[in-house]
């Protein structure tokens, strides 16, 4: 197993920057079209340069000895469909994206990775009730989008028509992209945009789309919103984003606002409320009949009860996804008379008079 640092002769604890100085050095050193020059042992001073100038591949790397790049390259022609051409290599190395150059060349890179296409995603955003956050329901919501043409079926020609090869990459689906570089210029195949890759275009395009292979569509989409989402929450919809001709829709992405309620809140699946009893009520205990979300509720005041302790009825909460209920949390609070009769005073002096 090869010792990147002993291939740039740096120990183990060098700095970023002594790592790129010695890789400056030896690159120049080593570079195939400079007499002297070595191909093999440039090839290696690059692969150890791309592992240790990585702060994440080092640290695998000084882990685990391997920083599970697959290997460089046997050669420098051809690989990932790139092609090297070193006859301006330059001196000054200041400003040069070593991380996408050598991806390319040892590929790893996102030059040697060709997705399918895919169509963009769309984000909207649902205002809930509190009510139906707790509980949960399916909102339909209509949206305005990218859709396959329904003329052409995405594939860009007028019906009955034929296609022709793409003039642009000659039926290749592929075209070459040249970039500069310190090694030169360097030239990389990239899908070809005016066929997306698949080397032919319609005769005659779509007079629908006009051989975009999509168009603009109204699209009624059903949201199954679950129980007890909360505030901020995304739900995801697989493939409901906008189409692409030649490759996979998007994503719809639903974002839940939650409106407050005047007499309930949560911490997550528990409902709290509160209820107002009187004196008597909280000292000698009594029955109450409590409006909850889904319907009423007969709960039972406990004697001696002090304003601002909390009853839990348990089950009674926000519905949990196969797993039963939260509780209900009910706020006691004792609301004295505002005004009350001579009976009254006397009574509570008598009260008063027991310690009570």
């Amino acid at each position: 197993m090869k010792d990147y640092y002993q291939v740039l002769g740096v120990p183990r604890n060098a700095s970023a920057d002594d790592i790129k100085k010695a890789f400056r050095r030896l690159a120049h050193q080593y570079h195939p079209d400079k007499t002297g020059g070595k191909d093999d042992k440039f090839k290696e001073v690059s692969e150890a340069y791309q592992i240790l100038s990585d702060e994440k591949k080092r640290s695998q790397y000084d882990r685990f000895g391997s920083a599970d790049i697959g290997g460089a390259p046997s050669g420098f022609g051809g690989r990932n469909g790139v092609e090297w051409d070193f006859s301006s290599f330059g001196q000054d190395f200041e400003g040069v994206d070593l991380g996408e150059i050598f991806g390319d060349m040892f590929g790893f890179g996102s030059g040697s990775v060709h997705h399918t296409p895919r169509g963009r995603d769309i984000a909207i955003d649902i205002e809930l009730a509190f009510k139906e956050a707790v509980f949960g329901l399916e909102r339909s919501v209509l949206l305005r989008k990218s859709a396959l043409c329904a003329i052409c079926k995405g594939d860009g020609k007028e019906p009955g028509t034929a296609v022709m090869a793409c003039n642009r990459c000659n039926g290749s689906g592929k075209v070459h992209e040249t970039r500069r570089s310190f090694f030169g210029s360097v030239t990389n195949m990239r899908p070809c945009t005016n066929c997306r890759g698949k080397g032919e275009v319609p005769q005659q395009p779509c007079r629908a789309c006009r051989g975009d292979g999509v168009a603009q569509a109204s699209e009624e989409v059903t949201v199954s919103i679950p129980s007890g989402i909360q505030d901020g929450e995304m739900i995801k919809l697989v493939g409901k984003g906008e189409a692409m001709a030649g490759g996979i829709p998007g994503d719809l992405y639903v974002k839940i606002h939650v409106l407050s309620h005047k007499r309930f809140s949560r911490s997550g699946y528990d409902l709290i409320t509160s209820l107002d009893v009187t004196m008597t009520e909280a000292l000698l205990g009594a029955p109450k009949e409590l409006e909850i979300l889904d319907g009423t509720l007969q709960i039972q005041v406990p004697s001696g009860t002090v304003s601002g302790s909390a009853l839990r009825i348990r089950g009674k909460g926000i519905p949990r996804n196969r797993a039963g209920r939260g509780d209900l949390m009910v706020k006691i609070f004792v609301k004295p008379p505002r005004r009350i009769s001579k009976k009254a005073r006397e009574l509570l002096e008598e009260l008063q008079k027991e310690g009570i």
